[in-house]
């Protein structure tokens, strides 16, 4: 089966009303299409390669864990300095006490997902504005002891940016703009569209409890939209060409990367005069990547890197997927996934969650899609 019949027969299937999808393979765009309709009516919208998605929790990889890349590079982020030390509201947990444990937690664990914070808590159901959420979030309780199991947090991450923000002494959104979606070009790539675009985007869900309405054109995460709309977990817009603009710009970074086992040392920002103007290695040097990209070794099992997945058994990813490789996933049906191997990179982005989020039928398909692509590559070499 072609991979693009098997996104139109999970649309007919109602597994998703919308989809778009991009491939890159060795530096070039080779596939860019879109399919259905933003909703499940015949008179809806029809997806083009043009329509924005929201990104759900690819945010956490393209936006935070791009812009902890380039922090570190910039020797303003330390992997494994304590959180505390920049964010001190997270020593107190919920009910105020000293949790001495919070002490341990450190950056790197946020980013792996390993710091024994919970995978989710509704905390825009006790907060309505977004200095409120985070100090909500700054207190929730460890689950588990700091690097004893993985477990993927969006609490993490939500820390995650409100400390990278207080580091780079600016707000994310301007951030990631400056430093990542306009020097690669992701001219659609945004947090908060604006309003004139708002009904361009596929809706993501009839919301009948929390804000009673259809959400469409703004983030569907709900303490997101507490924050803002800004966030390190969740926020981001974009197509899937953009999203394929970042996942080209990646693979050329990694280009002459040290391998996961050679043990060198990532180098820290060269001088600007150094610097390749309109490369990559402008916004990442290789040894960077390498080092966020690499699965760690700790806590026992995980298949996480920092700030990015890499892939498990079975895997979202599918079965070809190579060791290399690295990607993420979004709650609302969106995907990046990246082999440097074979210089690959796919993005899929839907609104499986329309209209009520109970649809998990984007867990068959996603590796059903990406078999087929790249059983279809290796078909034609």
């Amino acid at each position: 089966m072609s991979a693009f019949s098997v996104l139109q027969d999970a649309i007919a299937d109602r597994a998703f009303p919308a989809s778009s999808i991009a491939v890159t393979h060795q530096g070039n765009l080779i596939a860019l299409k879109a399919f259905g309709h933003f909703t499940y009516e015949p008179d809806s919208p029809s997806v083009t390669t043009a329509t924005l998605f929201d990104l759900a929790s690819v945010t956490k990889a393209v936006a935070t864990t791009t812009m902890a890349m380039l922090l570190y590079e910039r020797g303003l982020l330390e992997l494994d300095a304590p959180v505390a030390g920049t964010v001190p509201e997270f020593l107190a947990d919920s009910c105020g006490e000293v949790d001495h444990r919070r002490r341990d937690v450190t950056f790197r664990m946020l980013l792996a997902h390993s710091s024994g914070l919970p995978a989710y808590e509704k905390l825009f159901l006790k907060t309505q504005v977004r200095e409120e959420l985070l100090r909500a979030a700054f207190t929730t309780s460890l689950s588990a002891d700091p690097n004893s199991r993985a477990e993927y947090s969006d609490i993490g991450f939500i820390i995650l940016g409100a400390a990278l923000e207080r580091i780079a002494g600016e707000p994310l959104d301007i951030f990631c703009q400056r430093e990542i979606f306009g020097p690669l070009a992701m001219a659609n790539t945004t947090f908060n569209p604006p309003a004139e675009l708002r009904y361009h985007i596929p809706p993501t869900l009839d919301d009948h409890t929390f804000r009673h309405r259809i959400i469409q054109g703004e983030v569907h995460d709900e303490n997101a939209f507490v924050l803002g709309g800004v966030a390190g977990h969740a926020g981001l817009f974009s197509t899937a060409e953009d999203v394929s603009k970042f996942a080209h710009a990646i693979l050329e970074c990694g280009a002459g990367a040290p391998s996961a086992s050679s043990g060198q040392a990532p180098a820290r920002e060269a001088p600007k005069s150094q610097q390749t103007s309109g490369k990559c290695r402008h916004i990442l040097k290789p040894e960077t990547l390498a080092l966020f990209t690499r699965r760690e070794s700790l806590p026992a099992g995980t298949s996480r890197a920092l700030g990015w997945d890499t892939p498990s058994a079975p895997s979202q990813a599918g079965k070809h997927f190579g060791p290399t490789s690295f990607g993420h996933l979004g709650y609302t049906g969106t995907s990046i996934w990246i082999d440097p191997d074979r210089q690959l990179s796919i993005t899929l982005l839907t609104n499986r969650t329309w209209p009520d989020c109970s649809n998990q039928a984007i867990k068959q398909v996603r590796p059903k899609f990406h078999d087929a692509i790249i059983e279809a590559l290796d078909k034609a070499q």
